[in-house]
């Protein structure tokens, strides 16, 4: 499985460096009319805000003594294949109409969704698994939207820093089987998993990034919550073919490829999880127990939260189309105390008698839609590694 994940790798980066350029097909004009134009990402990267001299230092990996987290091993820092940028990040995305992206989505298909005050977006696996990060604006606020196919890890963040929006591109280096981003301002390299700056300028190095809650939902799912949301089209580069995984057959066995850092047999390593919290306290959920219970409530950082699943969603990691994937269904987490699944893909909160989906709004009454919690859905051996004092719940 090594030889095919990698080989699909370099093509990745072979396609992302071809410069092709075609329209995509399936939507209308008229589709499309409710939706900004833009401009479409090219092969021509942002140039950093301070541009080294040929004599300088590039990346942190080409000198030797570089400020670092204290205690951080540099040697956990592995080439992942691709040179920096060799998966491109999408820098001027563009977006289309829930009516445009339901000419090609399927209703299982994986999609990432973020939501930022009453604007919605989501970022269809399909295209992240050939971009891994996307710069992006929504509501206003200034977002770098992040996949990591090797740990199913779909994150966003914040990217203002000191009153400017930061723009991030992927290092082609891995942590613990885990997407290593780089600012362009600094060349810093950044956890995609914690947001944390780990090695680089040492005015940049341990800052950490502000999360905002995603969810992995179904498309059929999304199209139901958000009718007016948008969705990151495929023109965002033109002359991709979307859909077709990089990465068949890796759900079977996730943690066999370029994973180095710690293990627990506590559970299988290549279990899904859903894991909330973070290094002061953690709580992993195993996805089995959630497709059995529909809803689990803990206890993280003082506070009760419930995390809910339902079916609707199949594995962008699983088949040679993404869309083929098998079910996983979809889960989220919220600030609530003992959601009760209704066995219909609902759930009611006994406090206010108020029914809510998977997405957390109300589908009753005039309650207040659920306060989303940043949450992980990702693979046990990723969650250990990064979060090694978790408490498993179920």
């Amino acid at each position: 499985m090594r030889l095919v994940v990698t080989s699909l790798a370099l093509a990745l980066v072979a396609s992302a460096c071809s410069g092709a350029a075609a329209p995509s097909d399936g939507a209308t004009a008229s589709e499309r009319a409710d939706t900004p134009p833009c401009t479409p990402s090219t092969d021509e990267l942002p140039v950093p805000a301070a541009d080294p001299a040929p004599d300088t230092v590039f990346y942190p990996w080409d000198a030797i003594d570089v400020t670092t987290v204290e205690g951080f091993d540099t040697s956990e820092v592995l080439p992942g294949g691709p040179p920096p940028d060799g998966i491109l990040p999408i820098d001027a995305p563009c977006v289309e109409s829930v009516a445009a992206a339901d000419t090609w989505l399927t209703d299982p298909e994986s999609v990432l969704v973020v939501e930022v005050g009453d604007v919605a977006r989501a970022y269809p696996l399909a295209i992240m698994t050939q971009h891994e990060i996307v710069n992006d604006e929504l509501g206003g606020e200034p977002l770098t939207v992040t996949y990591c196919p090797l740990c199913n890890s779909g994150i966003a963040f914040e990217r203002t820093l000191d009153g400017e929006a930061w723009s991030f591109g992927t290092s082609g280096r891995l942590l613990r089987s885990n997407l290593v981003m780089y600012d362009r301002q600094t060349r810093t390299l950044w956890s995609q998993f914690t947001g944390e700056a780990l090695w680089g300028d040492p005015a940049v190095v341990g800052r950490e990034l502000v999360r905002v809650p995603t969810q992995t939902l179904g498309w059929a799912t999304f199209r139901e919550a958000f009718p007016d949301g948008t969705v990151l089209s495929r023109d965002s580069v033109p002359g991709r073919a979307y859909g077709a995984n990089p990465y068949p057959s890796y759900e079977d066995n996730p943690s066999s490829f370029l994973f180095r850092g710690e293990r627990s047999d506590a559970l299988s390593p290549d279990e899904r999880v859903v894991g909330v919290g973070d290094d002061q306290d953690a709580v992993a959920v195993p996805l089995s127990v959630l497709m059995e219970d529909e809803a689990v409530t803990v206890e993280v950082g003082g506070r009760a939260l419930t995390i809910v699943w339902t079916p609707g969603q199949v594995s962008a990691l699983d088949s040679r189309e993404v869309a083929d994937g098998r079910e996983v269904g979809q889960t989220g987490a919220f600030a609530v105390d003992g959601l009760e699944p209704m066995g219909d893909g609902r759930f009611r909160d006994p406090a206010t008698d108020a029914v809510h989906d998977v997405t957390g709004r109300t589908l009753d009454g005039n309650a207040p839609s659920l306060e989303a919690v940043a949450l992980d859905d990702t693979f046990w051996f990723v969650w250990f590694a990064f979060r090694p004092d978790t408490r498993i719940a179920g």
